[in-house]
């Protein structure tokens, strides 16, 4: 399965809503952007879509909100504590910002993650 790349306004979007932090990494999963604190994801893109990791009560409530779905990435695959929001004229920065704090707060609330150790470079043959 190919997915798509998110497009450029998108990720400048997604540059907006979440807040410049020392507490906050930014780097790819799986070719996209997203944002991470103590270890885990809680906000980041896919194809056209932005995805947010909430608790249980926040989860529930994003997903009464038009063009917010239980994140798929994959048919038959979907991930519990996600929620893909289609960022259309019903979801504005400042919407985003706010769902992006409850996901951070949710995300913090987790135990840490401790740092993945970088695989050893094969010894060289002689």
């Amino acid at each position: 399965m190919a997915w798509r790349k998110s497009p450029q306004t998108l990720i400048d979007r997604f540059e907006r809503i979440i807040p410049l932090d020392p507490d906050i990494a930014r780097r790819k999963m799986f070719g996209y952007p997203s944002a991470f604190t103590r270890g885990h994801l809680f906000v980041g893109l896919h194809q056209e879509d932005i995805v947010f990791r909430l608790g249980e009560k926040d989860r529930a409530a994003l997903l009464k909100k038009p063009g917010a779905r239980v994140f798929e990435p994959m048919p038959g695959r979907p991930m519990r504590d996600f929620v893909a929001v289609s960022p259309g004229a019903e979801f504005k920065d400042a919407d985003l910002s706010f769902w992006a704090e409850k996901a951070r707060a949710y995300a913090e609330s987790l135990p840490a993650k401790a740092p993945r150790k970088k695989a050893k470079a094969p010894a060289k043959r002689g």
